[in-house]
């Protein structure tokens, strides 16, 4: 029976790719029988299984006829050569589907939105060993987009819907953007479910002239509200705990309210943000953010009290862009106190600062969350104004140049290689706040170094930061092949130093190693990296652990 079975599938493949003529020949025959000497146990018998294959003349395509095509007015000759199958082609089933779906394709790309495209149907002719091919093509006419039009506008508006899109009415209709809003509305996160439907408002006036439909939109709201926490314990941190709530379409649309607040050990935040996605076009937000908190680190202290505003153009899973950028502002009133001295306390200064944050990068890698190749590169510069209570008034700006790598060098491994260097010209680094000051070292830096280790150091031996930085890395992702080729290993070395010039040196740099472990999910790697100093000074701790998300460059 397995045999038959087989013989039938073989007859069809050879069908598929032409061949309908071909005899196929099944012969089954039983080996000798090798019989135990024990009574109680049946006969072993060798079956052997044999198919001989005659697959006789290939069949060739006969008529080709492509239904009403020739109603696509202008269009009908390209979209007929966009269906490249020709009489007397060699006849093959799976072309046939290939290219039926190619010409769906160009239909909908052209302009024509409501296209039908049915089923082929191949008429095989043993005595002409030709097949003739019948395939359904209704073209109609080609449109124009017209308005997108919400079926709910008081939850998201026909206009705000309209920013989201990739068109602009009267350009020729695309089926790909229609598909490309679909999804960009689902990215929201404020609906479940969306429809996204063309629906003609004007019809064309003539052949080969455009009508106009318009993108009637269809959406089943989804949650809303989030109530999010965490608790947690850390040595030399203490306790932590975080706790949110927003309301992501409390300003519709798509104005989110967050109300969020840290109640630690070593810090303690109140804070509230506001935030507009897809802000007058897409992948444009708009943030405003208010929050007063306390931080205590082996640094400095501070007590800040902080708002900000920034305007993004971001880069998306949805789509990657090549470049983008932000800039902002930033107003905050932030009395902060540099760790003990000699056993001494360090009175505390009062900084009033407003900064003007700007960043713009360039991203050519091939993934956003895990790069495999392509290369990235950043550029932050933030001028700044600093008033010091009882002191001057100074002027410099923060500068932070980011260079980053990808190369494959097998079909499992790749490297890739990281170079960060900062600046803070403009003042001494006695008129700079200590939170405004570069240091290195943490899971997102110089690996195998705790948060903020690496840099000058005051007579305490805590970290006092500085006014430049240079970062290097560089690590091997290498495919283990475990569970379906979600896991991998990254060997890595790191090193970085800190500076009270403003020039970037390498002299001083601390150097860290380890060994990471990825595992690869939808929504990117988890990353988990376990480093040691190779250089370490008297208080570097000798293993740090670190777990996040997303490679570390």
């Amino acid at each position: 029976a397995r045999a038959r079975a087989d013989r039938e599938l073989i007859a069809q493949l050879l069908r598929i790719y032409g061949y309908y003529d071909a005899l196929v020949t099944q012969t089954v025959g039983k080996g000798a029988a090798a019989v135990t000497p024990s009574a109680t146990q049946e006969a072993r018998a060798d079956v052997t299984v044999r198919f001989d294959i005659e697959p006789g003349t290939r069949f060739r395509f006969g008529a080709i006829d492509l239904g009403h095509i020739d109603r696509a007015g202008p269009d009908a000759a390209a979209l007929r050569r966009t269906f490249a199958i020709a009489p007397g082609d060699p006849l093959d089933n799976d072309r046939i589907v290939a290219q039926r779906n190619a010409l769906d394709t160009a239909l909908g790309e052209g302009g024509h939105t409501f296209a039908k495209v049915g089923d082929p149907g191949l008429v095989v002719d043993h005595k002409r060993l030709e097949g003739d091919l019948t395939l359904p093509v209704e073209p109609g006419g080609i449109y124009a987009y017209g308005p997108v039009i919400s079926q709910q506008p008081r939850f998201l508006s026909s206009g705000h819907l309209a920013d989201i899109a990739r068109f602009k009415p009267g350009q020729l209709y695309k089926r790909t953007q229609q598909e490309d809003l679909r999804r960009a509305i689902l990215a929201t996160g404020l609906v479940a479910s969306v429809t996204v439907t063309p629906r003609e408002t004007a019809p064309p006036p003539s052949p080969g002239q455009a009508g106009t439909v318009a993108m009637d939109v269809a959406m089943v709201p989804g949650p809303l509200r989030t109530i999010a926490g965490a608790v947690g314990y850390e040595t030399g941190n203490g306790f932590r705990l975080e706790g949110s709530w927003e309301h992501r379409n409390f300003f519709p649309p798509e104005g989110m309210l967050r109300l969020r607040g840290v109640a630690g050990t070593l810090e303690q935040l109140a804070g509230t943000t506001v935030r507009w996605n897809n802000w007058h076009g897409r992948d444009q937000v708009l943030t405003l953010d208010l929050y007063a908190n306390t931080v205590q680190r082996d640094a400095y202290t501070a007590r800040t009290i902080a708002f900000g505003a920034s305007f993004e153009k971001l880069t998306t899973l949805l789509f990657q862009k090549p470049w983008i950028w932000a800039a902002g502002l930033e107003i905050l009133a932030t009395q902060e106190r540099e760790s003990a001295v000699g056993g001494q306390t360090v009175p505390r200064n009062t900084f009033f600062i407003a900064a003007l944050p700007l960043r713009g990068a360039l991203d050519y890698s091939d993934n956003l969350l895990d790069p495999t190749r392509g290369w990235r590169a950043g550029l932050r510069v933030s001028p700044e104004i600093s008033k010091q209570q009882g002191g001057p008034t100074v002027q410099y700006a923060r500068v932070q140049f980011d260079l980053s790598a990808y190369r494959p060098v097998s079909s499992r491994v790749v490297l890739a290689a990281r170079a960060r260097v900062g600046t803070t010209p403009g003042t001494d680094l006695a008129n700079i706040a200590p939170s405004r000051r570069f240091y290195a070292g943490g899971g997102g830096s110089v690996r195998g170094y705790g948060f903020q280790e690496i840099g000058p150091r005051n007579t305490a031996g805590d970290p006092s930061g500085g006014r430049s930085l240079v970062e290097l890395s560089v690590e091997a992702r290498i495919g283990t092949g475990l569970l379906e080729g979600a896991v991998e290993l990254v060997p890595f070395l790191d090193a970085g130093t800190v500076a009270e010039s403003i020039t970037p040196t390498l002299s001083g740099l601390r150097y860290g190693a380890g060994l990471g472990l990825r595992y690869k999910t939808g929504f990117g790697p988890i990353r988990l990296d376990v480093g040691t100093p190779l250089n370490p000074r008297p208080g570097d701790s000798r293993v740090t652990v670190s777990v996040a998300l997303g490679q570390a460059f």
